[in-house]
This record gives structure tokens, C-alpha cells and sequence, in this order.
């Protein structure tokens, strides 16, 4: 089961991957997860990514697709994976496409997230991190039981660069811009499957349960 988990910031691609990891066994490859690390670890990588993140832009390719390479390389991945967050370009889905053919793999399936841009906006802006621990909460959806603390290491919770309200809209520009074509380029190699993501999270994952079980999921 290898698989791509498509759509825009706030989708909930993160969280949908993540249950399906806890169930199907398959590792969750989170490039916005492996960026954070590079930052926080201040790696070349990671201040040469830091600048575009601020703004809400795409980390250069050859960046991205480098960590990709490694991390689709260990072992852990041999029999599936869930890629969330990349490809985030057509060179992008070329170049994984290359990756995946070295070893005579392909995609099996891509599932597009879908949500209106009002909700989008409303996820993402509520969205706080524990500075320490990267855990993450919503000041309406998920909010921790004492304000601004994380209930997992007590950390102080704060509001990333990229979630707040100027760079959402940049970062959904950008979306518009340059990673739904993505949607077309799937739909061409007949492997893409559109997927409801509003309401609910049970729900949510009850749907894409239901395309991955057609797929032969156990």
C-alpha cells in the first residue's frame, strides 16, 4: 500500500495519515515533519527551508526530494508508505515516480482531501504546537486542559509562522498555484480518488477506510 494523501494545508491529511499508520501499519512520511526537524536541528537544509516556510512559500525541490529519497530508502518503508505532504508538484510526482520505479514500485493510490476554504482558514489558525514536543492542539476543536501548556510535557504552546492568517492565505495561493495541478496529473493515471474531509475525523476516516479497503487494505 503505497500511498499519496493529497490536498490543501488544513485538509487534515496529518491526522487521517497518522490513523491509518496506528491501523494498517504503514509509516507515515510527513515532509512538513521532516522539515520542522532540519529547522529545529538547524541543519543547511533547515535554514535554507525556514526562509521559505516563513513565507509561506514551497521548499525547493531538490531539497525535498533529497529527504524523500533517504527516508523512502529505509527499511521501515520496503512494503508501504503514506507520503503526506509530497509530491507538491508535478516535477515533484516526476521525480517520485523515478524514486519509486528503481525498485519497480508504484503509487497504488492518491486520495485528495476536500474542504472549503473557510473551513480551512478556521482549522489552521486555531492550530497551537508545543514548543518541545511538537504535539498539537486547537484552541476550539482540541484545546488543552490548562491554556497554553501542553497537556503531554507542559510546554508552552504557540502559534507557528505558517498558521498564522497572512500565511495561510499565502501558503492556499501557492496550493492554487502550484500543487493542485497534481489533481489533473493523478486523474491522467487513473489512480486518484477524491475524499469528503469536512465534518467529523471519525467520519472522515470511516471514508477513506471504505477506498482503502477497495484497494485490498488488511
Amino acid at each position: 500500500m503505497r500511498l499519496v494523501f493529497l490536498g490543501a494545508p488544513g485538509v487534515g491529511k496529518g491526522t487521517q495519515a497518522d490513523r491509518v499508520t496506528a491501523q494498517f501499519g504503514r509509516p507515515k512520511i510527513s515532509t512538513g515533519d521532516l522539515l520542522r526537524a532540519a529547522v529545529r536541528n538547524q541543519t543547511s537544509l533547515g535554514l535554507e527551508a525556514k526562509k521559505h516556510m516563513d513565507e509561506g512559500g514551497l521548499v525547493p525541490d531538490a531539497v525535498v526530494i533529497n529527504m524523500v529519497r533517504a527516508k523512502l530508502a529505509e527499511p521501515l518503508c520496503r512494503n508501504g508508505f503514506i507520503l503526506d505532504g509530497f509530491p507538491r508538484t508535478v516535477p515533484q510526482a516526476e521525480e517520485l515516480s523515478g524514486i519509486l520505479s528503481v525498485n519497480g514500485h508504484a503509487l497504488d493510490r492518491v486520495i485528495n482531501f476536500r474542504v472549503s476554504r473557510q473551513d480551512i482558514v478556521a482549522r489552521l489558525s486555531g492550530r497551537r504546537s508545543c514548543q518541545k514536543c511538537q504535539s498539537v492542539f486547537h484552541v476550539n476543536f482540541a484545546p488543552p486542559k490548562v491554556s497554553e501548556q501542553c497537556d503531554r510535557c507542559g510546554g508552552a504552546l504557540v502559534q507557528r509562522n505558517d498558521d498564522k492568517t497572512e500565511t495561510i492565505e499565502a501558503r492556499l495561493k501557492v496550493y492554487d498555484e502550484q500543487t493542485a495541478p497534481l489533481i489533473a496529473y493523478y486523474q491522467a493515471k487513473q489512480i486518484l480518488s477524491d475524499l469528503d474531509g469536512s465534518g467529523d475525523v471519525g467520519h472522515v476516516y470511516d471514508r477513506l477506510v471504505t477506498v482503502l479497503r477497495g484497494l485490498g487494505a488488511q
